[in-house]
């Protein structure tokens, strides 16, 4: 290619002198590289990408991508010198064909690509080569595309530059369009490309497949860059690709192509997102993120931010309006959308791939337009879909995947403000399935939550429940195997309650609907491990609300359990009054109506057990909850010192 472009032909740079050309070498343009970041979900992303660079908050603040390059008379493109300032406007084909043949030229590299360790350190050299002067040329265009004025063509006579540039937009739309035909499309790669995903922190020497996925990221997301960085050029005006217009009757425009493009990358994201959900089991839900390198990873950030941008400044769709459009057909199992066709025909559990998508991709959420992690939310919320998602969770079919789904909801709102519908919707089906184990078969005896044996075990069994771990700590990826379902909606129930302490309406809302699903009927039908979870369920309301109203209703819905109610019901319903009182006690609030209700069920169940008309087998049944009593009337005194008076409970 060198020999085509000799001194002797036309240069793009007249007259010519080799040695006062590019007195100026633009510094390495940002790119995806993910050979020095570290596989962590919350770590720094790559110090050479767009973001750390500085590129992503240049371009939404709509600031010169590259403001310290290009300001030289001459630029170095494709090994020959140019014009700055005129070069894509006078020769928009040639140059978009030399980067096509530098394409070409990496993967034929592919090809040729050889274990052998001399010749692999030389095809490493020449394709990142290759893909660095590729990248370097769309650094130019964008900076081309900001800096140069466009204007439409006068009506009188004008320069031929004139006219030329007046097409350049057009002509600009056409190279980008054929540039996405050439590389195609993520999911279209063959195998040997698509394996370099997993080639991370191997040392500096890359296979030229490396080097050609990476640059294929490049491309895909410069192509929506500047087709943006146009939109805002032209201010609105309609940018048309005449020549493909008048060629095959369709309408390109820059618009339908940044649609069209974007629609196809967050296709092959989330398909490529699919294929790794295959090998995820439960338990690493959390711990397994949907990205396949950190390049991949940055790919989803830099789309992030600018469709939420493009939604707040120029009121487009929302980042989360594309990907709601995208997963909902899987879930349902519908057909997708046109503009989301390609997506894998096969799918382990759709229902439960799209909760762990959008609660990873939700992380990601989390980082700034600078790369930092941030407490601050970057990303709007997404509880509408969610919301549906939670509906579908209620579906029996799905049982032993709601521990999964309900975690997953957990994440969810400790990234965002939690919602009373989702907590509703929950509360919808724990309140018709109170009295299941909640357990996932195939863990065995894991999961099966701890067996608070005393008053205070069980009342911090509750307060754990309303303090849940930090979002990436163990204690909240690892919950899948230490806690079940309804023990990860207490928490999802705490969360919410605690965001609207002065008792709002939220608050009042869930605590209505919570007391509304209990009647005389509905308490007498809970099995031991449903009376468990009532206690549980209404500590932690307790403890998140006025805990004497709490106290009270939990006490009437109580007195429905008949006297004669089985010992294990017996020694549950002291347990957890005990439980209350202990927090009566920390509060400083009078225990007496507690203290009078425990002790007149105390002497009922005592007399029956000294009743000399009492069966023998009734009696050994009754010592289990009067012993657990006197143990759990002892506790509370040890660890209440402001208790005097032990013959309240007696």
């Amino acid at each position: 290619m060198t020999d085509d472009f000799s001194q002797s032909l036309t240069p793009p740079v007249s007259p010519f002198a080799a040695d006062s050309l590019c007195e100026l070498t633009p510094a390495r343009p940002p790119c995806f590289c993910c050979s020095e970041t570290k596989d962590d979900p919350s770590g720094e992303l790559s110090l050479e990408g767009y973001i750390a660079r500085g590129s992503l908050k240049r371009l939404l603040l709509r600031l010169d991508p590259a403001p310290a390059d290009y300001e030289t008379d001459t630029v170095e493109i494709f090994g020959f010198p140019w014009v700055t300032e005129t070069a894509l406007v006078e020769s928009t084909k040639l140059l978009f064909c030399l980067m096509r043949q530098k394409v070409y030229r990496l993967e034929t590299l592919v090809q040729s690509s050889s274990h052998d360790f001399g010749l692999a350190g030389n095809l490493h050299y020449e394709a990142e080569d290759l893909r660095q002067q590729c990248v370097s040329f769309l650094q130019y265009v964008k900076v081309f595309v900001y800096v140069e004025p466009i204007s439409p063509p006068d009506a009188g006579p004008s320069h031929p530059y004139e006219e030329m540039e007046a097409q350049l937009p057009s002509s600009l739309l056409e190279e980008l369009f054929g540039i996405t035909l050439l590389i195609g499309r993520l999911k279209d790669l063959p195998a040997n490309v698509q394996s370099a995903f997993t080639i991370q922190n191997q040392g500096k020497i890359f296979p030229p497949s490396w080097h050609l996925l990476h640059l294929h990221l490049d491309i895909h997301w410069s192509v929506l860059e500047i087709l943006h960085l146009l939109s805002h050029k032209m201010q609105g005006q309609v940018v048309y690709a005449h020549q493909f217009v008048n060629l095959t009757g369709e309408n390109l425009t820059d618009a339908s192509l940044f649609e069209e493009h974007l629609c196809s990358l967050l296709c092959d994201l989330t398909g490529l997102a699919i294929g790794k959900y295959s090998k995820v089991r439960p338990t690493e839900i959390l711990s397994s993120h949907h990205y396949l390198c950190s390049c991949t990873k940055e790919l989803w950030v830099l789309v992030m931010h600018l469709l939420e941008y493009r939604n707040k400044v120029l009121h487009k769709q929302s980042f989360w309006s594309y990907m709601n459009t995208l997963l909902r057909p899987l879930v349902s199992g519908k057909p997708a959308a046109e503009q989301f066709s390609g997506l894998p025909t096969h799918c382990k559990d759709p229902l439960g791939f799209t909760w762990w998508l959008v609660t990873h991709v939700a992380m990601l959420g989390q980082y700034s337009r600078n790369g930092t992690i941030q407490n601050e939310k970057n990303l709007s919320d997404n509880w509408t879909f969610v919301e549906e998602l939670l509906k579908l969770t209620g579906n029996p079919k799905v049982k032993e995947q709601v521990r999964m789904h309900v975690h997953c909801c957990l994440s969810l709102c400790l990234l965002w403000e939690p919602s009373t519908s989702a907590v509703s919707t929950l509360w919808e089906y724990y309140s018709k399935n109170l009295s299941a184990s909640f357990t996932v078969p195939w863990l065995g005896m894991s999961g099966l939550g701890t067996l608070s044996k005393t008053p205070l075990a069980l009342l911090e069994q509750a307060r754990s429940c309303c303090s849940p771990s930090p979002l990436h700590s163990p204690g909240h990826t690892q919950l899948y195997r230490s806690a079940n379902s309804f023990h990860i909606f207490l928490r999802v129930l705490a969360l919410c309650l605690a965001q609207d302490r002065a008792g709002g309406v939220p608050q009042r809302q869930i605590k209505g609907r919570i007391y509304s699903k209990f009647s005389s009927k509905k308490m007498q039908e809970l099995s031991e491990a449903g009376l468990m979870n009532f206690l549980l369920l209404f500590l932690v309301v307790a403890q998140q609300v006025e805990l004497e109203d709490v106290a009270s209703r939990a006490c009437e819905l109580l007195g429905f359990l008949p006297s004669n109610c089985p010992p294990g019901h017996r020694t549950l319903i002291w347990r957890g009054q005990l439980s209350l009182l202990l927090l009566f006690q920390e509060r400083g609030l009078d225990v007496g109506a507690q203290a009078n209700w425990l002790a007149s069920s105390f002497i009922q169940t005592a007399k029956e057990f000294y009743n000399k008309n009492t069966d023998v087998s009734r009696r050994l049944a009754l010592w289990g909850p009067l012993g657990s009593y006197l143990e759990g009337v002892a506790e509370v005194f040890e660890t209440s010192p402001n208790l005097n008076h032990p013959t309240d409970f007696q």
